[in-house]
């Protein structure tokens, strides 16, 4: 059921390759903690727990019950769970209403639906927006 077949780990920095395939999307199912460096050609779907750095070429999405602490770049975003840390998203970061985001953040696109905790200094085209809690005014 799971095999080798082309992944490739680099086992002195302990940073895992993910293939692109087609049309196909990267899990890390509830339940499941990871701390490295994962590096994914794809999509990426995460529902358990990740420290460390991923690196995506394409979507990443943490799901309800996931958790992500370190760094993350990516092509889009959509942040159901928490995030703490560095985000570097592309094109368009969808922070969901039950995210919770601590961290600092770079994106071009920005859709914060209410409900989200979103505790960051965000750059957008350039500027620096600081943003807090509801009910606070944006600096």
């Amino acid at each position: 059921m799971f095999k080798n077949k082309g992944k490739e780990k680099n086992s002195s920095t302990g940073t895992q390759s993910i293939p692109s395939g087609s049309g196909s999307t990267n899990s890390l199912v509830a339940g499941t903690s990871v701390e490295g460096t994962i590096i994914a050609s794809s999509d990426i779907r995460i529902d358990g727990s990740l420290k460390g750095i991923l690196d995506c070429k394409g979507r990443v999405i943490i799901g309800p019950d996931g958790s992500v602490e370190g760094e993350i770049t990516c092509e889009n975003a959509v942040i159901e769970g928490k995030f703490s840390g560095k985000l570097k998203v592309k094109d368009l970061l969808n922070v969901r209403e039950n995210a919770n985001i601590q961290g600092d953040v770079n994106t071009d696109k920005l859709l914060v639906q209410p409900g989200a905790v979103y505790n960051v200094s965000c750059s957008m085209g350039g500027q620096t927006i600081k943003a807090f809690d509801k009910g606070k005014e944006a600096v």
